[in-house]
């Protein structure tokens, strides 16, 4: 049998990420054959990947992120089966390493799986390999890039998991070419407010046409058997969804540090003439 040395197996740990005892095996079943070990390994990953392929991802991590310049923001999560594997480093270096790349492809989860990472290998192959190591199913989630010509972006996480993931993050476009602070506190405070109020779209006109027709749908069979005449319902059904879509809508919901005003009232006492808000994105893990 071919002796094996501990340099080697970490060779092979170093360029794979494989575990110890998997690359001191692998190598023992290759006879000490370099390349045929990170077959064999490849292939357990992909075994490994396929017997959890039915399991379900409810946890995992959101990482949103902003260029230094703020000129460019990326938002991504990364699922996975429990709470613990969401805090794993090597988990947590991934979803890092491939936030950067998508927002480099503009968020084309198509192109993400094959582009070549740090290691060579391309992503997927490199989450072949992390769900061999951590045991568990891991998929790339929704994911969202902002590149706008003369805009600033912005981004909030909460319920920080581990070095800025998080269970819910959010990012904001705002297109203006103002800089000022003010302008950046009311980013920061947008992007927190979206976090709160999650809001379906930016004014009363842009909600998805489906979410409208439930909605309506819920509201009739509320009023169905309310007695009332069908000019009365008719009334009232316009009115509780002209409700809803204020509620739902961020420009007219109330702002979450001054309930009192709305959202299109704080960006009116901005006084920012150029400033409106171009695009916002929202993820949390399980929705």
């Amino acid at each position: 049998m071919t002796k094996i040395t501990a340099l080697e197996v970490n060779k092979l740990r170093q360029q794979t990420g494989a575990g110890m005892m998997d690359c001191k095996k692998a190598l023992v079943e290759a006879n000490g054959d370099f390349e045929a070990a990170i077959d064999i390994l490849r292939k357990k990953g992909q075994k490994v990947a396929a017997k959890r392929a039915d399991r379900e991802t409810t946890e995992g991590a959101v990482l949103a992120m902003t260029s230094s310049s703020h000129k460019s923001g990326v938002i991504l999560c990364l699922n996975c089966e429990t709470d613990f594997v969401a805090k794993n480093d090597d988990f947590i270096s991934f979803v890092k390493e491939i936030s950067e790349i998508n927002n480099s492809l503009n968020s084309q989860n198509e192109k993400l799986k094959s582009f070549k990472m740090k290691n060579s290998k391309t992503v997927d192959e490199n989450l072949v390999s992390l769900i061999s190591k951590i045991g568990e199913k891991i998929t790339i989630g929704r994911s969202k890039t902002f590149n706008y010509p003369n805009s600033i972006n912005f981004n909030y996480s909460h319920t920080v998991v581990k070095d800025n993931l998080s269970k819910l993050a959010t990012l904001v476009c705002l297109e203006t070419k103002d800089n000022s602070e003010n302008l950046k506190i009311f980013g920061k405070q947008l992007s927190m407010h979206i976090a709160a109020s999650n809001p379906y779209a930016l004014d009363t006109n842009t909600i998805d046409k489906e979410i409208l027709d439930k909605e309506t749908s819920l509201i009739s069979e509320e009023l169905k058997n309310s007695g009332k005449p069908d000019d009365i319902v008719k009334k009232i059904s316009i009115g509780k969804i002209n409700k809803f879509k204020e509620e739902n809508s961020l420009l007219t919901q109330p702002w979450v540090m001054e309930p009192k005003k709305k959202v299109k009232d704080i960006i009116k006492d901005l006084n920012i003439v150029d400033l409106k808000i171009k695009d916002f994105y929202r993820l949390k893990i399980g929705e």
